[in-house]
């Protein structure tokens, strides 16, 4: 464990996941301090923090450098080799999600980090999301009555295919692995697993190597929800539709952390993921209708909770263990796709 309250961290690879979604927090919470990276992007680091350490490789800086944290942004299928080898070297890791491609190196990690007594941790950051703060409280705090449907969406207008690996014929490529954690991990924040799914995992676009559409129904007994993501949603996008008893929710847009922090935003202030007012979304009665002020989201909440998780033995933000539920859902979803048949969901996983 860190002997100070800086903990050393290093990032392996500087692409957008890096530089949007990591480094705005890295750089500006006290309790880190950016010491290492693996990029081809050399340079360019230097230039910009010249005190930081340059590895040409991944695996060069988890055997060298002497950093107590790794984030990997890494492309998917090479999560799982190289937070084992961080894990080996007796370093935490973040890794940026998808945390694996196979269940089976999920559950290896899990068993190496508990040996090491070091954290593992997936990020998770939608859960910071301020829409999805805002559909949790509206159902801790009873105003929809008992929720009986679901509808998640994270759709995009991208008819023409982008050249990258997120959408190459790779293992752990294409929407499903790419978005559907996000949506994944939300419901099953909020609901838990479900009893059985069901789902349409499809590759809709004419150039297009890997999926790029998916429609998932989570079967629980007192309800449905529905994910779902496609290519081409040019309209307005809906994010979220909650029907319960006594009233429904409806919120259109996406959280705008994300655009800040492309904008160049910086996250020090504790209303800088603050949502404008038309943004907001309606919560519906049989007779009135309601504007609801979104949740103030906070993706710095994640790495403050993992400081605390590492200096001082506290939570751990998102656990590995909660993460491998959502591998073990894609794989149930592309099962389901693949056999036109609602899957059997086994708790006991």
């Amino acid at each position: 464990m860190p002997t100070t309250t800086e903990i050393k961290t290093a990032i392996i690879g500087y692409g957008f996941s890096a530089t949007t979604f990591h480094l705005p927090f890295i750089l500006n919470l006290p309790q880190f301090r950016f010491t290492a990276v693996s990029t081809s992007k050399g340079e360019q680091v230097r230039q910009q923090y010249p005190d930081v350490a340059v590895y040409a490789d991944a695996e060069t800086l988890l055997t060298e450098s002497d950093a107590e944290l790794v984030i990997i942004t890494a492309p998917n299928d090479a999560h799982f080799a190289l937070a084992k080898l961080a894990l080996q070297q007796g370093k935490h890791v973040v890794l940026e999600k998808p945390f694996v491609t196979r269940v089976e190196q999920g559950e290896e990690l899990i068993t190496l980090a508990r040996q090491q007594q070091r954290v593992l941790s997936v990020y998770h950051n939608r859960r910071r999301d301020g829409d999805f703060l805002t559909v949790q409280k509206l159902i801790a705090d009873g105003r929809l009555g008992e929720v009986r449907y679901f509808e998640s969406h994270f759709d995009r207008f991208r008819p023409e295919v982008r050249q990258r690996w997120r959408e190459s014929n790779v293992e752990g490529g294409g929407i499903l692995f790419d978005l559907g954690p996000h949506l994944l991990d939300q419901a099953l924040q909020l609901f838990g697993p479900p009893t059985a799914i069901t789902a349409q995992v499809r590759t809709l676009r004419p150039q297009a190597e890997v999926d790029d559409f998916f429609h998932i129904t989570l079967h629980y007994p007192e309800r449905l929800a529905i994910l779902r993501s496609s290519p081409y949603s040019a309209s307005p996008n809906l994010r979220f539709e909650v029907q319960g008893e006594t009233a429904s929710y409806v919120k259109h847009g996406l959280d705008p952390q994300e655009d800040r922090l492309k904008a160049g935003k910086l996250p020090v202030t504790a209303d800088w993921g603050q949502e404008e007012p038309d943004q907001y979304g309606q919560l519906y009665t049989a007779d009135n209708v309601t504007p609801v002020t979104t949740e103030i989201g906070g993706y710095q909440h994640y790495y403050q909770q993992l400081a605390s998780a590492i200096l001082e033995g506290g939570e751990v933000p998102v656990s590995a263990e909660q993460a491998l539920w959502n591998i073990r859902l894609i794989h149930l979803a592309k099962q389901s796709s693949a056999s036109g048949q609602t899957i059997k969901v086994d708790e006991g996983l």
